[in-house]
């Protein structure tokens, strides 16, 4: 049985694969027990390799070291490709303000890691690495490796100090912000009263109104459209007890109804503009849009062709030369309102309203063949990663900094992949991946990653985690966690008045910690604090990934 035990233990790279797929097994299985109905996840997989260092089990340095930042790479960029689309318009309107509080928190903690590190005997790489842990931020882990390698390639002892740093934190940072939450629900959360709750998962709202607001009187959609302050579609108009799909030169008249689309915080400005909202709930999952009228059919259509990829749906003419309606576009599992300007992705899922024969010819012409969207798309993805590289290699000198920062392999390819998910359609870069394939390599990427990290880390973390040096840890880990979240939650609420819902969605996306939303309405009650968390949580990640590095280089 020599051969077998030598397996695990002789440095090949057969040997480097069993091991790393043994300790991802191992802490993938351990990742779906719960206690208290939480878990750890995919990060007991960092745990895993950590047992696994600590019993001596080791691998090929060179390969180790392969695995690691190869899975790291493939992580960031993936990620970086997903929020990609939604980065820049997380700005607009009230995301600036989302995303300021987010930003306060991050900086309330970077400062606090500042004054750890000048105010005990911690290193400010040590500090660094208990910020990334208590903030549940994998990706600003591997940015402060990175930094500490880049003025230092040879210096893995403190590379490996910064993971241990993090697994101590990590746990308690992911307790800490569960709590948080709960403290800031049992006296923030609206008393006596839920929210306005609707089925959609959604930020689009649908309302039947009848025209009385006689300022419209015998005006044209595209005159009222012109002269409201907010977005609108209308999908419908009752006329003369016949349903007509409108077009932009379509008269309103006195009690005529319509069905329209629009934003959810936009419902009652909607509501002054036409009138009287009828009483009929058109936001349920189970309604039969076809059975509204008798000529008229309601149909997603997916966009597959890639020749529409990048091109803004005005230009596609498709209400002019079809008659036909666009309600909704579906962008990864978002409802987005249609406008001339929106510039489609292959992907998106277009709902269309139109006469049978008519919203047939729309489907042909974009596509509609979800078997297109089955291929993934590799190319992209690899041009993307090179070019992540590349810019990540770019030193780049800074007052005050004697070493030029580099962007690294974290913050290179998450630039590169943010920039690909937002732009990339618009120079007909098919950067399309499905939401279970991006989620496989993110997957894959971040467990290989913390395998290696942990296998990395493992030896001597025993031995300082049970010291008063690690109680030590395991004390600011609580505070980096605790402190920034009470502070810009309770401003936020108590000064700025903000949503609860958005609040502790703000809260949560701002650390990393997709957890903690379970926890914001338990009853499943109220809007979805989820839409907050997406706004930051893609700004969130660059900066800490970006600000991790700095601090590395400033103090160190």
């Amino acid at each position: 049985m020599n051969w077998f035990s030598e397996l695990f233990t002789q440095h090949t790279f057969i040997q480097a694969v069993m091991v790393l797929s043994l300790i991802c097994a191992t802490g993938l299985a351990l990742g779906k027990i719960k206690v208290f109905g939480v878990s750890l996840g995919v990060t007991f997989v960092f745990f895993a390799g950590i047992i696994a260092g600590h019993f001596g089990i080791s691998i090929d340095p060179e390969m180790l070291a392969l695995a690691q930042n190869f899975g790291l790479i493939l992580y960031i960029y993936s990620l970086g490709v997903q929020v990609g689309p939604g980065f820049f318009s997380s700005f607009k309107h009230g995301g600036i303000k989302m995303n300021i509080l987010s930003l306060a928190v991050l900086v309330i903690g970077s400062a606090m890691a500042i004054g750890v590190h000048l105010l005990s005997d911690i290193s400010m790489a040590d500090s660094v690495g208990l910020l990334a842990g208590a903030v549940t931020n994998t990706p600003m882990l591997g940015a402060a490796q990175q930094a500490i390698l880049q003025i230092d390639p040879a210096d893995t002892e403190t590379a490996n100090s910064i993971a241990m740093a993090c697994a101590v934190g990590y746990p308690f940072g992911l307790v800490s912000m569960i709590v948080c939450v709960m403290v800031l629900r049992s006296f923030l959360a609206p008393k006596g009263k839920g929210r306005t709750t609707d089925a959609s998962a959604d930020n689009t709202f649908v309302s039947e109104y009848q025209i009385s607001n006689p300022a419209i009187f015998g005006r044209s959609i595209k005159d009222v459209r012109q002269s409201a302050e907010c977005h609108f579609v209308i999908s419908r108009v009752w006329k003369d007890e016949k349903v007509i799909i409108p077009t932009s030169e379509t008269i309103l008249e006195e009690g005529e109804h319509i069905l329209v689309i629009s934003g959810k915080k936009d419902v009652e400005q909607i509501r002054t503009l036409f009138g009287h909202r009828e009483n009929v709930d058109w936001n349920k999952k189970d309604i039969d849009w076809n059975s509204i009228d008798n000529q008229l059919v309601s149909k997603k259509i997916l966009v597959t062709k890639p020749e529409h990829n990048g091109v803004k749906l005005g230009d596609l003419r498709l209400r002019n030369s079809y008659g036909i309606n666009i309600t909704r576009v579906n962008r990864a599992g978002i409802d987005l309102l249609p406008s001339r300007s929106l510039r489609l992705q292959l992907g998106d899922k277009l709902t269309v309203v139109g006469e049978s024969r008519a919203v047939e010819n729309v489907s042909a012409r974009l596509g509609n063949e979800a078997k297109r969207l089955n291929n993934p798309n590799l190319l992209s993805i690899f041009i993307g990663i090179i070019l992540g590289l590349i810019l990540g290699s770019i030193p780049v000198a800074l007052p005050g900094i004697s070493t030029p920062i580099k962007l690294g392999i974290a913050g290179g390819p998450i630039i590169v992949g943010i920039l690909m998910g937002a732009f990339g359609p618009r120079f007909h870069i098919t950067t399309y991946t499905t939401r279970s394939a991006n989620l496989m390599l993110r997957q894959l990427g971040l467990t290989i990653y913390l395998a290696g990290l942990g296998l990395s880390a493992g030896d001597g973390f025993f031995s300082t985690v049970f010291t008063m040096e690690g109680l030590k840890w395991v004390g600011i880990s609580i505070a980096l966690a605790v402190v920034p979240v009470m502070t810009v939650g309770l401003f936020a609420a108590k000064v700025l008045k903000t949503d609860y819902a958005e609040n502790l969605g703000m809260l949560c996306g701002s650390m990393a910690n997709p957890f903690a939303l379970d926890f914001v309405n338990p009853d499943g009650e109220g809007e979805d604090p989820a839409v907050a968390y997406a706004t930051v949580y893609p700004a969130s990640i660059f900066l800490r990934v970006i600000s991790a590095q700095i601090l590395i280089l400033m103090f160190l």
